[in-house]
């Protein structure tokens, strides 16, 4: 493999000071390039091949508080899984790229944490040399949920919270010569009571791919007992003053802060002030300086100027720390235009923002953009088609994300990640944690101008509250309450209000594909959230090819057409009151294809120069808008390369034409034409072509266009089902495989015989499929017997006969469903007696449900184990508080409790 040499040395270079670390030699990179290789996937990003475990993000990743003295820890970390009860691994499972997530593709790994396991990093670092008044701090961009960090096998501490930074003070835990780094990582992604966004184990049409364990970049950085923590910057435009204020830790008595504000090197103000003595050691002492900025030049989106800070502690004449940071006087609020509407206004002026809604996902590193250039590229994009303002949709990007938008010049309407839909036991005070902790994080970046509170009725609750303490905790912001609190979908409203935007500065409705204005509310800017969501397929671009989405799907030429109409329509609106708009959406996010860019920013769907010419309607072209020549936002997309070809590249295909991406594009074409036939031969090469079929992409197709018994993928989750279900999860493979034996053998079997001859099809499906089909035929009987001919001497006689066999692994079936209706129609002691054992095996391993516990202690009162029973009932009693079924639990206990029966009397 070739070694970029210059980028090395620009990575060791950019890095600053190792502390004391010495680098390694180049010499040993070929080894350390040899042990990684990203993973294989369909579409990736042209940034994606820069990316080597020797030049991984290496610019300093918190520019707002900036030190020279650090050193970065990304690159080749140890990696293992394991159950979550194991309290250290013994062996690590080989090397992950930092800071991708572990199920993308760039780290190297790309395998689904689940809920019941934890992530562990490793990694070894020399002692850096420092004095006795210096500290070593571990700081951690983020890590997507719970981390637990060791040094040398001893917990320094512990952070919740998947989009917040946090550090450690690790030097006392430091010995001389080699340290071990040991991160614990607990992510139960949309399992938990976590925010995790629109991350979900089970990916969807809107809802994608978890990024578990380590996303951002770790570093050390060497730092004075007594040095700078936070600074928080609050401008104020109409004053020409700056307030800055900042955290230092364990200040002595003699101790002095110095502030110098400068353009291009020129002072434009300086401050000093005595920073008060802590009251103990380790304690924070927060001081405020105030500094004057006269005739300040503004930030905007026209303008993006910023001005540069430098900020030294000292004792006595000596300085112990000293940080570069930035500012923007800019101010954002709600205020009345000429006709007495009430508009954003942006530095006392009326300013239509005019923005596109951005997730903030790559394929190949999903939540983790693979380089800085690669975040960058977004922003200069978005802003180069003419928009000026960003909606972060239910994501908090690294800082560095929030500093090209500072510098770039966007506005940016920032939403908190919200809690889970069904607000879990403890997800309230969670939520309200990281709700302070990024505004807190991100306070400083002028170009984020509204908080987004909650969106779509997405885990919403105690809105009043909520949307106030936000205000009052940051008033030089815009609040968005609730972003699509009225939500329309092809003009009908799906979710009404009672009172809509209650204490918010936006009155925001969803509208999706065509904008429309919210309701004209006191005080309150009216903005449509969300709108568009056309989708378009780009063949060779496209993240599930099987099926793209959109709210509506457009052929590519009529897309054009379909955008013009709605910024015309948007500027209609505007005259009755409009203040603000959001695109759905920039690019393509996995199975989302209503992007304006394709998924791998490659492809446009609509000529650059066409969209920032509508886009002027709305934004006047200034020079914040100039298009760099020399910037390549992507390639026009062909409007002819489509569906209509398929006869066309199937010809070519019998030519012998066998390159992967071309019988990829011919097989899903073949599926969606409902060509049989050629699908199965198409997709039995493009199997035989794969170099490797169980990499998560390539299994997750195999598993979409294994549709027979003939396909190749048929026999691969058949035979190999073990390899597969280690990508694709628990009881994938054979599932896939039980639903091809059943539509092919037993629908049609069931189709030709009113009185099925199930001895006929059991014995034919065993003698095919072994065990697996015969268990597969016992069920069908099973539910044929007790629910098609209500024969339940039969129906438990099979329950017993298809438990025995499936009870080991998971059921096609409820579990809880079939027992409680044999517990109903059958009294055989036998048998209940064995429902009993199906139910505690049930309880003890994946249903933990109020209605389950009360299914197992019914049985066990039947079968005389009353005693045991009652406390299962307690339990689900326990469990049912609150809800309809409460009463219905608590009878059937004193049932229990005083010995009558609980099963229908004439069975």
């Amino acid at each position: 493999m070739k070694i970029d040499i210059t980028g090395i040395l620009l990575s060791f270079l950019i890095a600053g000071k190792c502390l004391g670390q010495q680098n390694p030699k180049l010499s040993d990179k070929s080894t350390v390039l040899e042990n990684y290789h990203m993973k294989p996937i369909h579409i990736q990003s042209r940034w994606a091949k820069y990316v080597n475990p020797s030049n991984v993000m290496i610019e300093y990743p918190r520019p707002l508080l900036q030190r020279r003295n650090w050193e970065n820890l990304n690159g080749l970390w140890d990696y293992a899984i394991t159950d979550s009860s194991i309290r250290n691994p013994s062996t690590f499972n080989g090397s992950i790229l930092v800071p991708y997530p572990i199920e993308s593709s760039l780290s190297g790994v790309q395998k689904i944490l689940r809920p019941d396991q934890c992530l562990w990093y490793r990694k070894k670092i020399q002692r850096p040399n420092f004095s006795s008044n210096e500290r070593i701090i571990v700081n951690f961009g983020a890590v997507d949920w719970q981390a637990t960090v060791f040094i040398n096998n001893k917990q320094v501490g512990q952070h919740s919270g998947g989009y917040q930074s946090f550090s450690f003070d690790i030097t006392d835990f430091l010995a001389e010569g080699n340290n071990e780094i040991l991160v614990k990582v607990y992510d139960p992604t949309d399992q938990g009571p976590n925010p995790h966004g629109k991350q979900v184990l089970n990916p969807s049409n809107i809802y994608y791919t978890p990024s578990s364990g380590i996303w951002q970049t770790v570093w050390l950085e060497k730092v004075s007992s007594v040095h700078i923590l936070h600074l928080k910057a609050t401008p104020n435009i109409d004053k020409e003053e700056l307030n800055l204020g900042i955290n230092t830790v364990a200040a002595t008595k003699n101790t002095t802060i110095e502030v110098v504000a400068s353009v291009n090197g020129q002072i434009v103000t300086s401050n000093k002030k005595d920073i008060p003595a802590a009251q103990k050691e380790g304690a924070i002492v927060s001081t405020e300086v105030l500094l004057n900025i006269p005739n300040p030049r503004l930030w905007s989106p026209s303008d993006p100027f910023l001005y540069d800070l430098s900020i030294k502690v000292s004792q006595g004449k000596k300085i112990v720390d000293e940080v570069t940071s930035y500012f923007g006087m800019r101010k954002i609020d709600i205020q009345k235009d000429d006709k007495g509407a009430d508009r954003i206004f942006l530095n006392n002026k009326y300013t239509y923002n005019l923005g596109v809604l951005d997730q903030g996902f790559w394929p190949e590193g999903l939540y983790t953009a693979p380089t800085d250039e690669a975040l960058a590229f977004d922003i200069k994009t978005i802003k180069s088609l003419g928009f000026n303002t960003i909606r972060k949709h239910i994501k908090i990007e690294p800082e560095r994300w929030y500093y090209h938008a500072d510098k770039i010049g966007v506005l940016v309407w920032q939403d908190f990640v919200n809690p889970p839909h069904e607000l879990p036991s403890g997800s309230r005070d969670i939520f309200e944690k990281e709700i302070k902790e990024t505004i807190d994080q991100l306070y400083s970046h002028p170009s984020i101008v509204t908080w987004v509170l909650f969106n779509e009725r997405w885990g919403s609750y105690d809105q009043r509250r909520l949307t106030k303490w936000v205000k009052n905790y940051d008033p030089s912001r815009i609040v968005n309450g609730h972003s699509g609190e009225l939500l329309y979908v092809n003009d009908q409203l799906r979710a009404p209000s009672d009172s809509p935007w209650i204490e918010s500065d936006i009155a925001d409705v969803h509208s999706y594909p065509d904008p429309r204005n919210p309701p004209a509310l006191h005080n309150k800017a009216r903005a449509v959230g969300e709108f568009g969501g056309v989708g378009v397929s780009v063949p060779g671009h496209e993240w599930d090819d099987m099926q793209g989405w959109g709210y509506i799907q457009v052929k590519p030429e009529l897309l054009n057409a379909q955008y013009k109409k709605m910024t015309e329509e948007l500027k209609k609106l505007e005259q009755y009151g409009l203040s603000a708009s959001i695109y759905t959406q920039p690019f393509d996010v996995e199975g989302e294809e209503n992007g304006l860019l394709t998924y791998d920013r490659e492809i446009i769907k609509i000529p650059a120069s066409e969209i920032r010419n509508y886009n002027k309607n709305l934004v006047p072209s200034s020079t914040g808008f100039s298009l760099d020549t020399a910037f390549h936002i992507a390639a026009n997309i062909n409007l002819n390369d489509n569906d209509d070809r398929y006869e066309e590249l199937l010809t070519q295909y019998k030519k012998g034409i066998r390159d992967s991406a071309f019988l990829r594009r011919v097989l899903l074409m073949a599926i969606r034409k409902k060509d049989q036939e050629n699908a199965t031969r198409i997709g039995n090469d493009y199997i035989s072509n794969l170099t490797h079929p169980y990499s998560l992409d390539n299994l997750r197709l195999i598993k979409n266009i294994t549709r027979t018994s003939k396909d190749k993928g048929f026999e691969l989750f058949w035979k190999q089902s073990k390899k597969v279900d280690a990508e694709l999860g628990e009881n994938e493979a054979l599932s896939k495989v039980k639903k091809i034996i059943n539509s092919e053998e037993i629908i049609p079997f069931r189709n030709r015989n009113s009185n099925p001859d199930w001895d006929y099809i059991q014995k034919k499906l065993t003698d095919k499929y072994g065990d697996l089909g015969e268990e597969l035929v016992l069920g069908k009987r099973m539910i044929y017997y007790g629910f098609e001919s209500n024969d339940w001497e039969n129906y438990g006689k099979y329950y017993m006969l298809y438990f025995e066999k499936a009870l080991g692994h998971p059921s096609e079936y409820i579990v809880n469903n079939l027992t409680w209706v044999l517990y109903e129609h059958i009294s055989n002691p036998k048998i209940l007696e064995f429902a009993a054992s199906v139910m505690k095996y049930t309880v003890e391993k994946s249903d933990q449900s109020p209605e389950a516990y009360d299914t197992y202690a019914n049985l066990l009162h039947r079968i005389n184990k009353s005693h045991e029973a009652i406390k299962w009932e307690e339990k689900a009693v326990e469990l049912k508080k609150g809800t309809p079924g409460e009463k219905t639990f608590a009878e059937t206990l004193q049932k229990m409790k005083s010995g009558q029966p609980t099963w229908p009397t004439n069975n």
